[in-house]
């Protein structure tokens, strides 16, 4: 499982990247031929306080997923994201069983 992580217009540091590697791992316990990971990091010029950016796209075969989330921190739009790509998994698995049918 390939993961790349980019954060634009600053520097990760190590804590935040094991705690989306960590993230991630849970996801391929869902689903078994996920290819790899793209993360970008971002933060947004703005006056709010949620001006961090979560991006993530999930790799996996004759299709791709993505989740984008905005937050206060990026531990917690990472989190968000995740979640909503844990139910874009387990409906993409139900599509595969129910097509094998």
């Amino acid at each position: 499982m390939n993961i790349k992580i980019h954060s634009i217009k600053f520097d990760a540091d190590q804590k935040l990247i094991d705690f989306i590697e960590a993230k991630l791992s849970k996801l391929s316990q869902i689903f078994d031929n996920i290819v790899g990971f793209e993360v970008f990091l971002r933060l947004e010029n703005s006056q709010t306080s949620e001006n961090k950016i979560t991006e993530i796209r999930v790799e996996i075969p004759n299709n791709d997923l993505f989740a984008s989330r905005q937050s206060k921190t990026f531990e917690e739009s990472t989190a968000q994201c995740v979640d909503a790509l844990k139910v874009q998994l387990v409906r993409y698995k139900e599509k595969l069983r129910r097509n094998k049918k």
